[in-house]
C-alpha cells in the first residue's frame, strides 16, 4: 500500500526553495500525506540524501531527519517544526550532524536528491535512546504496514 506525500513547498521531483536549506534559514519545509492505513499503529520519516558527498560519485547516504512514533492520525508536520511542537509521542533519531531535529540540503557539490520517505508500522517502537536512521530501519522490519515518498532537489547557488 502507498502513502502519498506532499509539499506546498515543491512539487515531487522539483527544486527544493533555498529557505529550507544552509543557504537560507534551514528550517524544515511542510509536509502532508493521506493513505495511512487502518492498523497503523505509529509513523516514521526519513530525510535523505543518497547522492553524497557528489551525485556523479555517491558514496554514502546523508541523513537529514528522523522521526518516529508519531502517532498515526498524524497528517503532516508544519513548516519550521519546532521539536517542542512535533505530535504528542514523536520521538527524535539523529541526523548525520549528530544531532536530532531537521538539517536543510547543503550539498557540497552537484545537484542532489532529497528523499523525504514515510512509512506506516503496525507497532509503536518505543523510545530508541540516541539512534540513528540505520537502527530505526532494523526496528521497522516486518513491520511497515504502508510507505510513499516525496524527492526534490537541490543544488548551492555559485
Amino acid at each position: 500500500m502507498a502513502l502519498s506525500v506532499t509539499s506546498p513547498a515543491f512539487k515531487a521531483g522539483g527544486e527544493i526553495p533555498k529557505k529550507y536549506t544552509c543557504e537560507g534559514s534551514d528550517v524544515s519545509y511542510a509536509l502532508s500525506w493521506s493513505g495511512v492505513p487502518a492498523g497503523a499503529r505509529s509513523l516514521v520519516l526519513i530525510v535523505d540524501d543518497p547522492d553524497a558527498p557528489d551525485p556523479s560519485a555517491p558514496k554514502m547516504t546523508w541523513v537529514h531527519w528522523v522521526l518516529y512514533d508519531m502517532p498515526p492520525a498524524t497528517t503532516g508536520l508544519a513548516e519550521a517544526v519546532a521539536s517542542g511542537a512535533l505530535p504528542p509521542g514523536t520521538r527524535q533519531g539523529l541526523n548525520d550532524w549528530k544531532r536530532t531535529g531537521y538539517g536543510g540540503p547543503c550539498p557540497p557539490i552537484g545537484r542532489h536528491r532529497y528523499v523525504n520517505k514515510l512509512y506506516a508500522l503496525d507497532v509503536v517502537l518505543g523510545d530508541l535512546g540516541r539512534v540513528g536512521k540505520a537502527e530505526v530501519e532494523q526496528k521497522m522490519k516486518g513491520h511497515v504496514l504502508a510507505q510513499g515518498e516525496l524527492m526534490g532537489t537541490y543544488q548551492k547557488g555559485r
